[in-house]
């Protein structure tokens, strides 16, 4: 018996490597300083900090990786990948460095793999980052055939007097949200039983059913990328914008990532009436009979990504990002998110 013969097939796995290695050289940055397949990535701390510290992040995207497996879509996946840890850092004010990916498979798929990497490329690409190595696991009779699981890692720096930590935020500071592409990676397992319970019931007849007045069908919202943030927002930090906190609305939803922005002693104040909440999530709602509450808790309803600042800094915050929603403010309180009962569906 060998290697392969127990299901492990070490040389397809060289060659994927080499397959992907163009792929991944498009991400390289000046401050690269070692290749793919070696035994760990060089980055060169880049200059101009004068007190710099590294602001690390790790995630992964869920059970939206079962939406894709399922209906044999890998191309986007990989972009989830690199936005839920990008997104994170980018809450501190940090500028993306490098990302690392952790795949693991039962039987490695050149072809769907290559997807995921090519995903996680453009990805990296978006954030301004170096995808510096990675690690592919074949792990046969743990994962089944066809299954793949996905780990990112990404490792950013900030001015030590430039981090943003929420100290800074006051009470009658307002809140801008940033639009999301839709659900992002969060809430799959709720998304997953809800149009799997409809398909079982016949009331809809497959993922690929395009609800009425939808351009596209279930299965491609729901794999709609997750939106990366980095470039605007470094963007307006550069130009001098006065930002005092800022939540990446992942998994918990508003009332779970709005508080970690704010300071102690402080609530949030919602209108979620200020903006149209995308499509796919009021079908859910009553798709799923969905309490108002546990949508706000479990999706990020259309925002995305929230800015806590000043009321000087409205108008320039809004001529940064034309799509931004003035969309409540900062009060007094014990780190509430106020006001989302009110939504009307």
């Amino acid at each position: 018996m060998d290697y392969r013969t127990a299901g492990v097939d070490v040389e397809g796995g060289r060659a994927f490597v080499r397959r992907i290695r163009s792929a991944v050289q498009r991400t390289q940055k000046a401050e690269v300083l070692s290749g793919i397949g070696g035994f760990g990535g060089l980055f060169a701390v880049p200059a101009g900090y004068r007190e710099p510290v590294l602001v690390s992040g790790t995630d992964g995207v869920g059970t939206k990786l079962k939406l894709a497996q399922t209906c044999n879509i890998h191309n986007t996946i990989g972009l989830d990948l690199v936005a839920m840890s990008v997104n994170d850092i980018l809450t501190l004010g940090a500028e993306p460095l490098f990302f690392l990916d952790y795949l693991a498979t039962g039987v490695l798929d050149p072809e769907q793999l290559a997807e995921v990497i090519q995903g996680i490329t453009e990805g990296c690409l978006e954030a301004n980052c170096a995808l510096l190595g990675g690690e592919t696991a074949e792990m046969p009779g743990f994962y089944a055939p066809n299954v793949y699981d996905l780990a990112g890692f990404c490792v950013g720096i900030v001015e030590k007097t430039e981090i943003i930590d929420g100290s800074q935020v006051r009470v009658g500071d307002r809140l801008l949200g940033l639009p999301s592409s839709g659900a992002h990676s969060n809430g799959f397992s709720l998304i997953r039983r809800i149009v799997n319970d409809g398909i079982a019931a016949g009331e809809i007849p497959s993922w690929q059913h395009v609800p009425e007045g939808w351009a596209r069908s279930l299965v491609e919202t729901f794999l709609t990328p997750t939106c990366i943030y980095v470039k605007p927002v470094l963007e307006a930090l550069a130009s001098g914008l006065e930002i005092r906190g800022m939540a990446h609305i992942t998994g918990g939803g508003l009332p779970e990532n709005l508080p970690r922005s704010l300071k102690d002693g402080t609530s949030a104040q919602i209108d979620p009436g200020v903006w149209s909440i995308p499509p796919e999530f009021t079908w859910l709602q009553r798709q799923g009979d969905v309490p108002v509450l546990e949508m706000f808790s479990t999706f990020n309803m259309g925002i995305g990504f929230v800015l806590v600042i000043p009321p000087s800094q409205v108008e320039a915050c809004q001529q940064h990002f034309p799509d931004a929603i003035a969309m409540g403010e900062v009060v007094a309180g014990s780190g509430e998110v106020l006001g989302l009962e009110n939504w009307s569906y």
